[in-house]
């Protein structure tokens, strides 16, 4: 039950199952520290999907982490998903130390810990009895918000400086207020300090959906929210665009509940933002045929002061 909800209510979403989860899960990583991971699960369910859930470089010193966006993992894995979240390189408390190379952002190092997950996980599995056994390795997406969407859309084919890091074992993903193209749409200032960000969308070609805030004002750029929807207009596999009313980078609170990363709290589109990815999702990855279509058809009536869909 949730009181703060109300439009919300319109877009439909399956009952909540309980849950497992573990935390820490440790892997091993060559030449540093170990990675961090947590998962959630149904208790319930054999050949489950997938979730890997990236998350960003705000100001908060453990939301960066695999500690972040708990209501967000729990809301996808009751309701059919296993969704794993690493603590980056670059999480303020348990990152790589600010001295090393590619601090501090290390968004090499981001897009191997995702493959790492993938590649290790039987070892994962080791770690986390009650759910081994029972994923689908062969149904994965990817998510990411802010720096964790610039992560995730590396992971789905975007170039940077013509160099690829594509992986085909994710099949699907959704880029939550991430970057917009850099070079010269960036201020000098942030030019110079991310130059990772002049990328290619035209190569993002795996299954995508965009979504970004309508009142998001980024401060990279003297665009304004349209920036975000770069990955959108330029790349082959985005295939909608989600844009929630009412709310900036925060999406009116996805990292966590309470927290300062959040610009504005608006319970009804963060409800609305959480359903309207779970139905992607679920179509996407094979759990529930239409789903997204049917999710999107309420934005004809009353739940379209929440958010609106464009197509590709």
């Amino acid at each position: 039950m949730n009181k703060l909800i109300d439009l919300s209510r319109h877009i439909p979403a399956p009952d909540a199952a309980p849950t497992v989860a573990y935390t820490p899960i440790t892997l091993p990583m060559e030449g540093r520290q170990p990675l961090e991971l947590r998962i959630t699960a149904p208790v319930q369910g054999t050949a489950i999907p997938i979730v890997l859930l990236s998350h960003g470089h705000g100001p908060s010193n453990y939301i960066a982490s695999k500690d972040g966006y708990a209501h967000l993992a729990q809301f996808w894995a009751e309701r059919g998903f296993a969704v794993i979240q690493p603590t980056h390189a670059s999480s303020h408390v348990a990152g790589l130390p600010s001295d090393a190379e590619g601090a501090p952002f290390f968004w090499r190092e981001r897009v191997t810990e995702m493959k790492t997950i993938l590649d290790r996980l039987d070892e994962i599995m080791q770690q986390a009895p009650a759910i081994s056994g029972r994923l689908d390795p062969a149904r994965v997406a990817a998510v990411g918000h802010s720096l964790g969407g610039y992560t995730t859309s590396l992971l789905l084919g975007t170039n940077v400086k013509g160099e690829d890091f594509r992986d085909p074992r994710i099949s699907a993903g959704i880029l939550l207020t991430a970057p917009g193209r850099g070079g010269s749409e960036l201020t000098p200032e942030s030019a110079e300090r991310f130059p990772f960000f002049e990328v290619d969308f035209s190569t993002l070609t795996t299954r995508a959906l965009v979504v970004c805030g309508d009142a998001d004002q980024p401060h990279f750029t003297t665009r304004g929210p349209d920036w975000f929807a770069d990955s959108f207009h330029d790349g082959p596999g985005a295939e909608a665009l989600l844009t929630m009313h009412g709310v900036g980078h925060g999406l009116g609170g996805i990292a966590s509940l309470d927290a300062k990363e959040t610009e504005a709290e608006v319970p009804d589109v963060l409800e609305a933002t959480k359903r309207l990815t779970l139905a992607w999702l679920r179509d996407a990855l094979g759990l529930e045929e239409a789903a997204w279509r049917t999710a999107t058809d309420t934005l004809d009536g009353p739940a379209s002061a929440l958010a609106r869909v464009t197509s590709a």
